[in-house]
């Protein structure tokens, strides 16, 4: 069997974390880059990676790009920009494991993607892949045309018959007002056939009271597939249409040594997720992927961690 491809687009920041002027450690993240990598470490050779992003020429921009090919992810899409940098994010971590950031990225060579000459050209890799994975930050650090540009652009990709995978990742502070955010949410998940959202984003942004209501509302605004994210409850899923609702629990907090940083949780989730739905495999596995892969990243610190892809895989095949 063929390995599946997927596009994944969005941007990659530099990152630091640690206490300010004693401790600071530089690496590297971003929710979709996060997803990309978790991906292709648990899924291997089934599946080929492809992130879509603009980046620098500067040494920091070829050094992240370097990083990204260590993992196996496709950068030929990775468009240079000579006039722009990387974007940068300062993370902190309370004791709970719970974390905060700053963000330095309104100049990053990400936001002008769509603008770049030569992204014409990535639109017509896209429509050789079998699917495209995007969040609602690739559309909100974007300017409003580009965004309609890039959505208009993905609705012709779904007509053409790639999947359309779509995470909101509601992030207040990037969108001009809630009322841009819901409209533009509105189009991605009118195109989504699969939608992956976090119901306390799902909260902040559209007040829904209970989990059936954002699954029926997400229906409503045409997501044909649906994921929860419910955290330490796990998920739930639902398809439109069709009589199929499953919950599946989070991998037990009792097996859980310390919630370290719950950074890249979500993330992580959508990779342990996408890794066995890509290639059709049973929903309960998909979902129970994508709790036990994001119960290890939990548990150490930073965006990008080792994992134990084969611990994964032993757990499912015993349920």
């Amino acid at each position: 069997m063929s390995p599946k491809s997927i596009a994944i687009i969005g941007e990659c920041m530099v990152e630091l974390s640690g206490q300010p002027f004693t401790a600071m450690q530089q690496n590297y993240g971003g929710d979709t880059m996060n997803t990309a990598i978790y991906l292709k470490k648990l899924a291997g050779n089934t599946v080929n990676v492809n992130y879509v992003s603009a980046m620098g020429t500067d040494p920091l921009s070829r050094a992240l790009i370097d990083k990204w090919q260590a993992h196996h992810i496709n950068t030929e899409s990775v468009l240079l920009n000579h006039n722009k940098q990387p974007g940068l994010y300062m993370i902190q971590n309370d004791a709970s494991g719970e974390r905060t950031f700053q963000y330095w990225r309104n100049d990053s060579a990400a936001k002008y993607l769509v603008q770049h000459e030569n992204f014409g050209d990535v639109v017509k890799v896209l429509a050789h892949v079998d699917a495209v994975y995007l969040s609602g930050i690739s559309l909100a650090i974007l300017p409003e045309q580009d965004c309609h540009t890039l959505l208009t652009h993905l609705a012709q990709l779904k007509r053409q018959g790639v999947m359309i995978i779509y995470d909101s990742n509601y992030r207040p502070a990037l969108w001009s007002s809630k009322e841009h955010s819901q409209q533009t949410n509105n189009k991605a998940y009118a195109l989504a056939d699969l939608a992956l959202v976090t119901f306390d984003d799902e909260v902040q942004l559209w007040a829904d009271t209970s989990v059936a209501d954002c699954t029926a509302r997400l229906h409503q605004q045409g997501a044909n597939e649906v994921i929860i994210k419910l955290g330490a409850e796990g998920c739930q899923y639902s398809k439109k249409h069709v009589d199929e609702s499953v919950s599946v629990e989070a991998f037990s907090t009792q097996k859980i040594a310390k919630v370290i940083d719950t950074t890249a949780a979500g993330d992580s989730f959508n990779a342990g997720f996408l890794a066995y739905w890509l290639t059709a495999q049973p929903i309960k596995h998909c979902a129970l992927a994508g709790n036990l892969l994001a119960a290890q990243v939990i548990q150490q610190r930073g965006a990008i961690v080792e994992i134990d892809s084969q611990a994964i895989k032993n757990t499912i095949e015993n349920n």
